[in-house]
C-alpha cells in the first residue's frame, strides 16, 4: 500500500515521457554530433519566478572520435567503405573542438509566463584530411595533410516563451520559440591552412545556419518522494525560412529533436545532485551546400551533475555528458564526453 503513490507518480512520469516521444518523433532530435543536449531548464529549475534573471553557460564539446553507425571508424574504413560503395572517397574528418558561451536573459511578467533570450558565442576549431580515394590513407604523423579553420563569432539567437498555466500546480509547461539567423554564415568562411586553404567551410560548421527556425517544446516535473523530483521534456526545431537561394546560401539544416528525462535529489536545497538521460536525433541537412550523407543520426547521453545555491539569488551548476549510444549516418566525428557549466542570478 505504501508503494502505490510512488507507483502512480512513476506511471504519470512515464506517460508524460511517452507523450513527448509521440509528439516529437515525426521530425527528429537535436544535433547528434554538434550541440549540447543537456536540459539546462532542469539544471536551473523549471519553476517560474517573477522578475528578471541573467545567466551564463559554457559548453565544451570535443569531437575527436570518428564513428559510423553504432561503431568507431578509421581513416582506412572511410577510404575503402566496403559496406557502402557510395561513400568511397568520403571526407575524412580529423577533429572539431567546440566551445559555446551563451548569455541568457529571462523575464517572468507573471507566474504563468516566462520569456528566455539566449545569445551564443561560438568558438570552433575544425581540421580535416578532406576527401581521399583508395588506396591512399592519410597519416596522423603528417600534419601537412590537414586543412584547418577557426570559427569565432556570434551564433544564432533564440527567443523562447514558456507557459505554465495548464495545470493549477504549474508543473506542466509548453514552449514556443524562434531561432534567428544572426550567426555568421555564407561565403566569408574559408579554411585558413592546408590543402583546402581558401576553399569554403562546410555549411554545418559555420557559426550560423542562415535560416529562421521554429521551436516547440514541452516539459513536466513532479515530486516522486519527499526528497526526489523527476522531469521529462522535449523540444523540436525546424527551419521555416531560408534566405534567397543562391550558390552561397543553398542550405537547410536537418530537423532536430531532443528528449530528456531525469531526477534531482533535494534533501539539501543548497546542494542538489541530479542525473539526466538526454536522447537526440537529427535528420539529414538539405541543399546544394549540405552534407546529406554525414549529418543525420541519433545519440543518447548519461548526464550526472549538481546545482549549487551560492546565495539566495545566485546559483551555479555543472554537468558531464557521457555518450551511451550513437547511430550515425555516414562517417561523423563524435565526442567521448562533453561538459556544461552555468551560473544564474535573480535580479
Amino acid at each position: 500500500m505504501n508503494q502505490q503513490p510512488h507507483q502512480r507518480y512513476v506511471r504519470t512520469l512515464a506517460a508524460c515521457l511517452f507523450a513527448s516521444i509521440v509528439t516529437f518523433s515525426p521530425a527528429i532530435f537535436a544535433c547528434a554530433t554538434c550541440g549540447c543536449t543537456l536540459s539546462s531548464d532542469a539544471a536551473n529549475g523549471f519553476g517560474v519566478m517573477d522578475g528578471w534573471r541573467i545567466s551564463l553557460e559554457f559548453n565544451y564539446l570535443n569531437q575527436d572520435q570518428l564513428r559510423s553507425g553504432t561503431h568507431t571508424a578509421s581513416a582506412a574504413s572511410v577510404v575503402n567503405a566496403p559496406a557502402n560503395p557510395s561513400l568511397d572517397g568520403a571526407e575524412i574528418e580529423h577533429q572539431t573542438l567546440n566551445r559555446y558561451l551563451t548569455a541568457g536573459l529571462t523575464y517572468s511578467p507573471h507566474k504563468d509566463w516566462r520569456i528566455d533570450l539566449k545569445i551564443p558565442y561560438i568558438s570552433r576549431d575544425h581540421s580535416t584530411f578532406g576527401e581521399q580515394q583508395s588506396p591512399y590513407v592519410p597519416s596522423e604523423t603528417a600534419p601537412n595533410q590537414l586543412s584547418s579553420v577557426h570559427v569565432g563569432s556570434l551564433g544564432d539567437i533564440k527567443l523562447i516563451s514558456s507557459y505554465l498555466g495548464l495545470l493549477p500546480t504549474r508543473n506542466l509547461g509548453i514552449q514556443l520559440g524562434i531561432k534567428l539567423p544572426t550567426g555568421e554564415y555564407g561565403s566569408r568562411a574559408h579554411f585558413s591552412s592546408g590543402p583546402a586553404a581558401d576553399t569554403p567551410l562546410d555549411a554545418s560548421l559555420q557559426a550560423g545556419t542562415g535560416t529562421t527556425d521554429a521551436l516547440i517544446g514541452a516539459y513536466y516535473f513532479k515530486a516522486i518522494s519527499q526528497n526526489v523530483d523527476a522531469f521529462a521534456s522535449g523540444q523540436f526545431q525546424a527551419a521555416v525560412k531560408q534566405p534567397q537561394v543562391d550558390r552561397d546560401h543553398d542550405y537547410r539544416p536537418g530537423n532536430a529533436t531532443t528528449i530528456s528525462m531525469g531526477v534531482r535529489y533535494l534533501e539539501n536545497p543548497r546542494w542538489v545532485p541530479a542525473l539526466q538521460i538526454n536522447v537526440s536525433h537529427r535528420s539529414a541537412d538539405q541543399g546544394a551546400l549540405a552534407d546529406t550523407t554525414g549529418t543525420a543520426g541519433s545519440a543518447a547521453y548519461l548526464s550526472p551533475g549538481i546545482t549549487v545555491q551560492v546565495t539566495r539569488r545566485l546559483h551555479a551548476y555543472g554537468f558531464v555528458q557521457v555518450p551511451i549510444y550513437s547511430n550515425l549516418n555516414g562517417y561523423q566525428l563524435f565526442p567521448r564526453w562533453t561538459a556544461s557549466l552555468g551560473v544564474g542570478y535573480a535580479l
